[in-house]
């Protein structure tokens, strides 16, 4: 997202003199190198990998490489002419940003056009903020989580990040001229720099809260900034122009040390952290920061050993692209990822994920930012063609590919689409967000769920069983209490004895409303207490009420996580505010979003404290179970409400014995 790449063609190319190179300016491979480590971190958690659950550092990593680069050359332009040519500075900060986001976009729009042409308006606010460079506020405003909704994902919902950098590109130009104007000394200047990255760090520590959605603080232009500006820092004290390469062995060998320990350091991160560790909030993001701008430091210098591996070809050339890679892949997964999936990892469908992200951001770089950043095609005659010719080629050849790329991918994204239209849509809320679906799939899921209240109110026996409390006997295809619900489950149906449900209180969110008809039939009596989006710092409230109303009982279902995560520390305070004579059933959640693994991690850990404490396993129970779900993948059709109703009923008749 800067001029590095420029940097690299001036300074191989034999025909330009070195005084001709970008004003002395040098390239830094090892910086591309950490930049194709940063965005490959993203790719990696966007495709949702276990292993690479913290792979969103490498945004705040993008971050310091774009401060540091940006005021490199900010404070080179201005010692050179003692002043800085704002609209020249902005201008070419628009033709290196604004060409390949646009191309993006309107693929995402003509690929949504033939797939799903009722997703164009919901996004169309996505669309207009992302041009302005706004999405980052547009999401803020409109209570738009980036961590906990879930329904179909926005293609473009990564571009509030690149209305971070540009705002920071439109302000800190302005700043900057003021500072160096006020003061000439580097290290007073680097301090009132930090300065201001500190006032961003207090920001985001005082406006998040432990346990609730992130999203307001990791969007933030206010509470991301410090990234930027201790890039920036960096670049005061450690410009690039005046690292000489003549430096001691121990001065070699410091350096060296520093950034492999720096990169070393921030892999062990990216592979043990998550989004919802409250550390990120309260310093975390900041540490990294630092740690980050100790590599950039490490690899700016030319007798790095480390930044000439880092600045291998293979990273060079991923990191050239970086910002090509970064727009791309993130609509190519998400357009060709599957809305229900409860089978796990495709490798197949990631190596053809990554394949089109690569060839996209390839041409993109090769046809679009390349030329456009220029401001012209490249005149030269090759291999004999005139120059007429040749530029005929090189505006019709990247039209041809770009055509024959969208015609191979709107299958793709077509079989994607087919596999999630199997199932109805629903309007869900998570977070507090309400995502826009389809009204007329609405009203066949509202249809099945009054079909499953005339099913049961058509039913006589029902009423019988509930006024007196006997007991009746129906069929249900339930896993054995023998193996657990292990992956391995028998698919047998097994005979579950109608039993009385007074004394069982059931509290959960939208989920246990799905199979509260079922839970109402099997165990007559029982208290369901759900709501759509509920979250757990919610729940406290629930039981106190219920126990003020004398309707909780002493065996109790907790299914919580579907709408988002929550820690081990509030899930254990809440099991022991139910006390030890309560018998508690913790369900665990299948939701396709990333804190899927930290509420099932946090349920596994807190349950071995707490002896009273049954764990029902509804994520192995569930697996390969597509047809029980909606097209969201985490709500049940009436098939799954039921056979979900059914393991609980297990479950109680486990603790029975």
């Amino acid at each position: 997202m800067n001029d590095n790449t420029r940097l690299f063609k001036q300074q191989t190319n034999p025909n330009i003199s070195p005084l001709q190179r970008s004003n002395g300016k040098r390239y830094m491979p090892g910086i591309d190198g950490l930049r194709a480590l940063s965005v490959l971190a993203v790719i990696a958690y966007h495709l949702n990998l276990k292993w690479a659950q913290g792979g969103l550092l490498g945004v705040g990593i993008f971050f310091v490489i774009s401060g540091y680069l940006i005021t490199d050359q900010i404070v080179s332009e201005w010692k050179m002419h003692n002043s800085l040519d704002l609209m020249n500075f902005w201008i070419r900060r628009a033709r290196r940003l604004l060409p390949a986001m646009i191309a993006m976009l309107l693929f995402v729009a003509v690929c949504l056009l033939f797939v799903d042409s009722s997703r164009l308006e919901p996004l169309k606010g996505d669309f207009l903020s992302s041009l302005s460079y706004v999405n980052n506020w547009y999401l803020i405003f409109h209570e738009v989580s980036y961590f906990e909704s879930f329904g179909p994902a926005s293609p473009i919902g990564h571009l509030w990040s690149l209305s971070i950098e540009e705002q920071f590109y439109v302000v800190w130009p302005l700043l900057l001229v003021i500072g160096l104007k006020i003061t000439r000394h580097r290290g007073k200047l680097a301090l009132m720099i930090l300065g201001l990255a500190a006032v961003s760090a207090l920001a985001m520590a005082m406006i998040y809260v432990p346990g609730t959605d992130p999203s307001r603080v990791y969007y933030g232009t206010d509470t991301r900034a410090f990234a930027l500006l201790i890039g920036a820092a960096l670049a005061i004290v450690w410009p690039s122009q005046k690292l000489n390469e003549h430096v001691s062995g121990v001065a070699r060998g410091v350096l060296d040390i520093t950034g492999v320990m720096g990169i070393v350091v921030l892999l062990i991160l990216m592979y043990r952290i998550n989004e919802y560790d409250d550390f990120l909030y309260h310093g975390g993001f900041v540490l990294i920061s630092f740690i980050a701008a100790a590599v950039i430091a490490v690899l700016a210098h030319p007798s790095s050993f480390v930044g000439r591996i880092t600045g291998c070809k293979p990273l060079r050339w991923i990191g050239m692209r970086s910002y090509s890679l970064y727009i791309w892949h993130y609509p190519i997964i998400i357009l060709t990822n599957p809305a229900v999936n409860t089978d796990g990892i495709s490798m197949g469908r990631i190596i053809l994920q990554l394949t089109f992200s690569l060839i996209l951001s390839a041409l993109s770089f090769k046809y679009i930012e390349e030329p456009l950043r220029r401001g012209r095609f490249r005149e030269v005659r090759s291999n004999g063609f005139p120059v007429r010719r040749r530029r005929r080629r090189l505006r019709i050849r990247p039209v041809i590919l770009a055509a024959v790329l969208l015609v191979s991918f709107i299958p793709l994204a077509c079989t994607a689409k087919l596999s999630n239209s199997k199932t109805p849509l629903e309007t869900v809320e998570a977070g507090g967000t309400q995502q826009i679906l389809n009204s007329n799939e609405n009203e066949t899921m509202q249809q099945q769920k009054e079909s499953q209240s005339k099913a049961e109110n058509s039913d006589p026996s029902k009423a019988t069983g509930e006024m007196n409390g006997t007991e009746k006997t129906e069929e249900a295809s339930v896993p054995s209490a023998s193996d657990n619900l292990s992956r391995s489950e028998t698919k047998e149906s097994i005979t579950t004895k109608m039993q009385s449900g007074e004394g069982i209180t059931a509290i959960g969110d939208s989920v246990i409303l799905d199979a509260k008809p079922f839970l109402k039939k099997m165990l007559p009596g029982i208290v369901v207490d759900g709501q759509v989006g509920r979250q757990m710092w919610q729940v406290q409230e629930v039981v106190n009420e219920l126990k003020a109303r004398g309707m909780l009982g002493d065996r109790i279902i907790i299914e919580l996580g579907t709408n988002g995560p929550f820690n081990t520390k509030q899930l254990r305070e809440l099991l022991q505010s139910l006390g030890d004579d309560k018998q508690i059933i913790l369900v665990n959640t299948r939701v396709p979003r990333n804190w899927q693994d930290t509420v099932n991690a946090a349920i596994e850990k807190v349950s071995k404290d707490f002896s009273n404490t049954t764990v029902v396993d509804w994520y192995s129970a569930s697996e390969g179970k597509d047809d029980y779900f909606y097209r969201d993948g985490v709500h049940l059709k009436r098939n799954g409400a039921k056979y979900y109703a059914s393991i609980l009923v297990n479950a109680i008749s486990g603790l029975r014995k």
